[in-house]
């Protein structure tokens, strides 16, 4: 038997425990719930230091210019991957020892996370606009190293087959928090001048809210296990020894094994087509005709719980089916689902049509998400560098999101959109051949073979 038959072989007869209720039933397992009570944690602080802190400046009259300037406060979410290493390679004085090295972080970085909030709650975006800046860098700065130890944490405490169904929770979870915190906490704060609050504290106790809706984590930290089997870090070597060790080691580890350039790729490119056709959807509803309450309450909204539901759903495909044979519903769902918006396109401003739309792109999108990101954590197996392989692994993956995507402007104006969405359709076709090419190269085998 060739090893693309070996890899494209059906899977042993389904058992009890591989059947629908199973598959429902993995949600409940005490590690996969504690991996959801972190995912709300993570999603918090975005809006915070974003959406949220926008409103709040927009409504203090400070000028269009500095509010602009403020998306820069985001940077660390994408060089997160340069202090990666120190994650893997340094525990956390104290808390480390009683904690773990994992949770240690955790509970860390959640902290300087909750201080962080409370200190931009407390600034002036009038009188001190630095010192709000300041206060939002350092939330997106704690912000993502809490995703960095998440991530590894997910990696190293779920089973192979959890990791889809844990990513599908924590996702759900995730758009929760950043809802908690953008929606959630500018509705709290008209509710505290509704009652009489002072219009010059309103905001500092919203932000007091939302600092201690991280305490979910901070729980979920304390009743969660530290993962087994992580490397024991010596301390023979300096500090700077040691964070260049891991560094190096986890880009040597990651390029000694079979096919690695073209594992490169496909992080690169299978999720493309939907990030080349996403990067135009707001874009192109209000071209063809939908006003912003459209946009708002199907884009945005029914859009929402359709992402959820596909998280789902990708958890279960994940669950259920081989990863080779979930990789390629989920690519060819995406690419699939681009055709719908030139369909869209041909129907014009139509309500109904617009509503499916949404809802089947932001459904296979989210299966796309829940089950590229189950391969990604399959292939972080090696606990020594799960932190910096994963957040390398990430940046690559956004790569097709930004760089790569930022010429569907170009396209569209030289094509229109129904010839648009058909050639993002077509963007789907390198990441399918190179799916084609790893399984026929054993890739899945060598991945399955090196699960815990």
């Amino acid at each position: 038997m060739t090893e693309a038959a070996k890899d494209a072989a059906p899977p042993r007869a389904p058992d009890a425990e591989d059947g629908l209720l199973a598959s429902l039933a993995v949600y409940l397992r005490p590690r996969v719930l504690i991996v959801i009570l972190l995912g709300f944690s993570s999603g918090l602080p975005l809006a915070l230091s974003g959406a949220t802190l926008t409103i709040w400046m927009a409504e203090a009259k400070v000028n269009l210019t500095t509010i602009g300037l403020f998306a820069l406060v985001g940077v660390p979410y994408n060089f997160k991957f340069i202090w990666a290493p120190l994650v893997d390679a340094l525990d956390v004085p104290l808390l480390g020892r009683w904690l773990g090295r994992r949770r240690g972080w955790l509970v860390f970085t959640q902290g300087l996370l909750a201080l962080a909030v409370v200190w931009l709650g407390f600034q002036d975006p009038v009188l001190s606009p630095w010192h709000v800046a300041l206060g939002a860098f350092l939330v997106a700065c704690a912000s993502a190293t809490q995703d960095i130890v998440v991530d590894a944490f997910r990696v190293e405490s779920l089973e192979t087959r959890e990791q889809a169904a844990g990513m599908a929770g924590y996702v759900a979870a995730y758009r929760v928090g950043m809802l908690a915190s953008g929606a959630g906490v500018v509705l709290l704060v008209a509710w505290f001048e509704a009652i009489g609050v002072a219009r010059a504290d309103v905001w500092a106790y919203g932000y007091i809210a939302a600092a201690l809706m991280v305490s979910v984590g901070f729980f979920a930290t304390l009743l969660a296990r530290e993962p087994a089997g992580g490397p024991v870090i010596s301390h023979d070597v300096g500090v700077f020894a040691r964070i260049g060790e891991t560094a190096v080691g986890a880009f040597g580890e990651f390029f000694s094994r079979r096919s690695a350039v073209a594992v490169l790729g496909f992080v690169v490119f299978f999720k493309f087509c939907d990030a080349f056709a996403g990067v135009l959807t707001g874009a192109f509803v209000i071209d063809i005709g939908f006003d912003k309450a459209a946009y708002a309450g199907i884009v945005k909204g029914v859009g929402f719980a359709a992402a959820l539901l596909g998280g789902f759903a990708g958890g279960l495909i994940a669950r259920a089916l081989p990863l080779v044979t979930s990789l390629w519903i989920a690519g060819i769902l995406q690419m699939a689902s681009n055709l719908v918006f030139s369909w869209q396109a041909w129907m014009g401003v139509d309500l109904g049509a617009l509503t499916l739309t949404i809802i089947v792109e932001n459904f296979t999108g989210a299966i796309g998400t829940v089950i590229f990101v189950a391969y990604i954590s399959a292939l972080c197996g090696d606990r020594a560098h799960t932190a910096t392989q994963y957040a390398l692994l990430t940046a690559l993956a956004a790569v097709g999101r930004t760089f790569l995507a930022s010429t569907a402007g170009f396209v569209a104006a030289q094509t229109g959109w129904m010839v648009f969405f058909a050639v993002t359709a077509l963007a789907a076709v390198p990441g399918l051949g190179i799916l084609a090419y790893l399984q026929a190269r054993g890739h899945f085998r060598e991945l399955a073979a090196r699960k815990p």
